[in-house]
């Protein structure tokens, strides 16, 4: 570089400038009452939540081993053993399975149908109805085992009411629970007595959020009360019904205390009325075969959940 040439200066680097944060978008009231929602409803589902896993991860965990004897013993992984003992058991789980299909079909549909007949008997207010509908709860508010006992009384063969009354109008003593093809009948008797007010109930709630207009403009074409209930009242009242059916046919599949508080172990002398329910708990408390025990209650549950699905799957097709 010459020394006539001159060098010239660099400008200075212009310093950065901060930019400004972003300002944060205001949160809208739903958004807010949402995440305020899932904050208060977490420790509960938390709560229930492992409440309900853990006992199905044991139960299923139990089920492949060979638990015998206590709980906390020594024992061993077995695998899918205990299926198929209890698949291959024709003597005491299928005739179990059998009973409780039985049970809880007599049982749902006897109650369904006469929970429908009363809940329409009802629907229009008349005179008194706030008596029928406080009697018609009381055998809701009993414990099933006290129910047992009180028709273990009623039913029974020498010194019971049931009896007396047969014998005074004519007909023949029956043996009810003493007898091993009537045992099951009369216990499924029983259970309409105690859960048809609930089916009444659950049923009447639907039927009084029916809209009129419906079944007015039946009425203006000539439908006669037949035809009103089964193509207006029944379609409209589809949802409500497979709700309670899906509700009544869970809790009648799990019955075990009135079983056991009528028959004791084993569900009589010749287990006429040995559920799966009994079976298992059998199983548990009298021969202490956990493992197997633990497997025939994971089938019950699946059994279960099959019918829940069947039951939902059927429902919403005929709402569709």
């Amino acid at each position: 570089m010459s020394a006539t040439e001159v060098s010239t200066p660099r400008p200075a680097a212009r310093p950065t400038e901060a930019k400004p944060p972003r300002a944060r978008r205001p949160r809208t009231f739903e958004q807010a009452n949402r995440r305020l929602k899932w904050t208060m409803l977490a420790p509960a589902l938390l709560f229930v939540g492992l409440m309900i896993v853990f006992p199905l991860a044991f139960t299923l965990d139990l089920s492949l081993t060979d638990a015998f004897g206590a709980v906390n013993a020594g024992k061993s992984h077995i695998g899918l053993r205990n299926f198929v003992d209890a698949l291959e058991d024709t003597r005491r789980f299928w005739p179990a399975a059998r009973r409780t299909v039985v049970f809880t079909v007599g049982a749902v549909v006897l109650e369904t149908v006469l929970g429908l007949a009363l809940a329409m008997l009802m629907r229009k207010p008349f005179r008194g109805m706030r008596w029928v509908r406080t009697v018609l709860i009381i055998p809701l508010l009993a414990t099933p085992v006290a129910i047992g006992i009180l028709w273990l009384l009623i039913l029974d063969p020498t010194n019971g009411i049931a009896n007396h009354l047969l014998s005074a109008v004519g007909l023949p003593r029956q043996e009810f629970l003493g007898s091993v093809s009537q045992s099951l009948p009369t216990l499924m008797l029983i259970d309409v007595w105690q859960w048809t007010p609930m089916m009444t109930l659950l049923l009447l709630a639907g039927l009084t959020t029916l809209p009129e207009e419906p079944e007015e403009a039946a009425l203006v074409d000539g439908a006669n009360s037949w035809q009103r209930f089964r193509h207006v009242i029944l379609p409209m009242l589809g949802p409500t019904l497979a709700t309670a059916l899906v509700l009544r046919a869970v809790d009648a599949l799990k019955t075990f205390d009135i079983l056991y508080a009528t028959k004791g172990a084993g569900g009589g002398s010749d287990f006429e009325v040995e559920t799966l329910n009994v079976y298992a708990y059998g199983l548990t408390f009298d021969y202490q075969e956990y493992g197997l025990a633990a497997a025939v209650l994971v089938l019950f549950t699946l059994f279960i959940i099959g019918v829940v699905v069947l039951l939902r799957r059927r429902g919403g097709r005929k709402n569709a």
